[in-house]
């Protein structure tokens, strides 16, 4: 499929998409329609005027969502994707009637730690994070899509318990709970996101500090940072060393804690334990 070139785009391809892994049975489907409503909320703020620069937060998100889109595109193709996807996509593969609260946890790592930095660093300059009120102004509308996040997670969390009730009284008792650890969890990764984007690009800008072979592998390198682990599919910020997720653990993608691509999630044994496992993943 060719590229999205607004946000309504993204929309409405994705409202494709989700028509075809729902017919399929595809274990991504839980991911992939999460995402969408998100996007959808994200393109109501921007009718609403909540953003100092709508324009760019438009172009931002078309950038952040082209990253998912050409690595589901790929994983349905059979080629190869990022490592974080593929352990995202694996997971769905191998073991879709997992928890539906586990593929979006590992979508949300592969996106938001691994895709999330790449389209900072696309739509906004070294120039343009060297200037210090310019780079406030996007930081601001990085912020204040945390604000459209944190409204989205008492609605994800009702879309979840109609897909997979509360299985007991203290699953129930512990909902909010649930949802206070899951927006401190969004607004640290993202954080996080914001410094490693702003050190790579800080990187980028180094006399000599960019380094690799000549050629297309030398300019993935640069463009990546500088490290030659970077160019390769997988966790290119954690190779970079120092990048730690909001528990302080490294990872794929340098957030959430994640097995190897070849370890799959253990599956519950009744319906009560997922619902625990769900809720030790947000706290």
């Amino acid at each position: 499929m060719g590229a999205a070139v607004g946000i309504d785009d993204v929309i409405d391809r994705m409202a494709v998409l989700a028509g075809e892994l729902g017919q399929d049975g595809d274990g991504r489907l839980a991911f992939h329609n999460t995402y969408l409503r998100t996007t959808g909320a994200v393109a109501r703020a921007l009718r609403d005027g909540a953003f100092a620069d709508p324009e760019w937060v438009d172009r931002w998100d078309v950038a952040f969502a082209q990253l998912y889109l050409d690595a589901l595109d790929a994983d349905r193709r059979g080629d190869p994707v990022p490592e974080p996807w593929a352990v995202a996509f694996g997971a769905a593969a191998a073991q879709p009637d997992l928890p539906a609260v586990r593929h979006i946890l590992l979508g949300m790592n592969a996106h938001i730690n691994y895709d999330l930095p790449q389209a900072l660093l696309a739509v906004i300059s070294d120039a343009e994070f060297g200037d210090p009120e310019l780079r406030a102004r996007r930081e601001a509308d990085h912020r204040r899509i945390d604000e459209v996040l944190a409204v989205r997670v008492g609605a994800e969390d009702a879309e979840l318990q109609r897909v997979e009730p509360a299985a007991t009284w203290r699953d129930r008792a512990l909902q909010p709970l649930n949802r206070m650890a899951t927006r401190r969890f969004l607004r640290e990764s993202r954080a996080k996101v914001w410094a490693n984007a702003l050190e790579l690009s800080r990187a980028r800008g180094r006399p000599g500090h960019l380094r690799g072979p000549p050629g297309p592998a030398g300019e993935a390198v640069r463009q990546a940072g500088g490290r030659p682990g970077a160019a390769r599919p997988g966790p290119a910020l954690a190779g970079r060393g120092r990048v730690r997720g909001p528990a302080g653990g490294r990872a794929a993608g340098a957030g959430l804690r994640q097995p190897p691509a070849s370890r799959q999630p253990p599956a519950p044994s009744r319906r009560g334990q997922a619902h625990r496992q769900r809720r030790a993943a947000f706290l």
